[in-house]
């Protein structure tokens, strides 16, 4: 399992160590891209699939909730909403419109990290592509009556999506209360007070500093020519004048002070059941080759959880019947520190009390017995064969270069990753756990149901973009 309540994603966000692994399936999916420079600063990156006559082209912008300040939490998406209402160019709506017209998609995704843009369609639609997404970036239209709208539509996004979904509400304040300093501890979609106090000059301001070419990555995947795409970049983009930014480089760093001694909340919700959430600070990838303690954790997601004969189903769900559902997650990748979780709900007539006590069980007796041959080679096997079916398409690829590209990685690391992942040790599994898996460094969240009211259908004329 993978928690995605961290960010406003319309599509699914994966893991990328996870399927890193996969990507590589097929002779037409593993030819090493193609990388170019435009004279602006803009990052071009084209895999060559040629399958199918389809291309997916992404714009991926190095600027997320992480880099937002505190009053204008939620920033990085509502500008993701208003890029969609129109520049000098193209009137507000026009462009979904052009692209479904070619029978084209189109759509966009906030996360912690980055903010990106993304078309698939036609291989000879392409330039349309393109010349929509650079338009956008560079002539993006914000008035003051389009911003009203849709900040109200934002706002009903994080009402449905956290606040009216306990399991989101426990995960957004939990997330609060892990991280004492670091802008994770921040919701993506932003507090609701900061939205209520938001204006279109905070949506341009932000435009203005992050929207540049030397801030962003073009990935493009499918059945093109490299120096073609290149070409098509140049025309379109290149003439984009590039601006002074606070590069990844220069940011200040903001580490997250040590933890020592465990944190724990109770959130009270409208919920049938009552639900936990366990929280263990952990690192994240830095240096593919040198780093080896996220490729450990990735691997103990896949003995914990997973399938029937996973440890924790088997024991805790089968066996025991302690828990109706339980995981565990991780995310081994980020510009911020990482968090191991573990969370599940309780059998009916069990408690959340029991439930933690169990997981706990389960995790010292991993220390104490370590992991079996077997558990490993089924662990390494489930993460190539539980994410293949996705991500052995185009799209899947483009998102695994733009995420590596975006925090700060590459996709040159690709291949490194795949062998330190494959050459993972069972002793290795053990040692992590023992070291991050420690009360000193975790937080635990628990629902506290609250009877459940009947509210009333939420109107149709809400129109949530997404």
């Amino acid at each position: 399992m993978r928690f995605n309540f961290g960010s406003v994603f319309h599509v699914r966000r994966l893991p990328v160590i996870t399927f890193i692994l996969v990507s590589m399936i097929s002779f037409e999916a593993s030819a090493n891209p193609h990388e170019y420079m435009l004279a602006n600063g803009l990052k071009l990156i084209v895999k060559e699939d040629h399958r199918s006559p389809v291309v997916v082209s992404q714009i991926w912008y190095k600027a997320g909730s992480i880099d937002e300040l505190n009053g204008t939490t939620g920033i990085a998406h509502v500008l993701e909403h208003m890029m969609f209402k129109g520049t000098k160019n193209v009137s507000s709506g026009e462009f979904s419109k052009q692209i479904a017209a070619v029978g084209g998609r189109n759509n966009a995704f906030t996360a912690r990290d980055y903010t990106a843009y993304f078309q698939q369609l036609h291989k000879s639609k392409l330039p349309l592509a393109m010349k929509l997404e650079a338009d956008r970036m560079n002539n993006l239209k914000l008035t003051k009556e389009e911003f009203a709208k849709e900040i109200k539509v934002v706002m009903e996004e994080r009402r449905l999506r956290t606040d009216d979904q306990a399991h989101s509400l426990v995960y957004e304040k939990m997330m609060a209360v892990a991280y004492q300093s670091h802008p994770y501890r921040r919701p993506v979609v932003g507090w609701m007070n900061d939205l209520e106090n938001m204006s279109v000059h905070d949506a341009q301001e932000w435009y203005d500093r992050w929207y540049t070419p030397n801030n962003a990555v073009l990935v493009v995947v499918g059945d093109v020519n490299p120096n073609e795409v290149f070409s098509l970049a140049k025309k379109y983009y290149g003439k984009i004048k590039s601006r002074p930014i606070v590069s990844l480089i220069s940011r200040k760093p903001q580490t997250e002070p040590i933890q020592t001694g465990i944190k724990r909340l109770q959130v009270k919700a409208p919920a049938q059941m009552p639900h936990l959430i366990m929280g263990y600070h952990a690192p994240v990838l830095h240096d593919a080759s040198a780093d080896w303690e996220p490729y450990a954790l990735e691997m103990l997601v896949g003995v914990l959880n997973g399938n029937g004969s996973a440890r924790l189903n088997k024991e805790l769900v089968r066996d025991l019947h302690i828990a109706s559902s339980v995981n565990a997650a991780y995310d081994a990748t980020g510009r911020g520190p990482g968090l191991f979780f573990l969370n599940g709900t309780p059998s009916e007539g069990k408690s959340v009390a029991e439930l933690e006590s169990a997981l706990r069980n389960e995790i010292e007796r991993l220390i104490r017995e370590g992991v079996t041959e077997k558990e490993l080679i089924r662990a390494k096997a489930q993460v190539v064969s539980g994410h293949v079916f996705q991500l052995d398409s185009m799209f899947y690829q483009a998102m695994q270069i733009g995420q590596l590209e975006s925090i700060g990685l590459s996709y040159l690391d690709i291949d490194t990753i795949i062998k330190k992942l494959q050459a993972v040790t069972a002793q290795q599994i053990r040692e992590v756990a023992k070291k991050y898996l420690i009360d000193d460094g975790l937080t635990v969240a628990v629902l506290d149901p609250q009877p459940l009211e009947k509210k009333s259908a939420t109107p149709s004329s809400v129109g949530l973009r997404h």
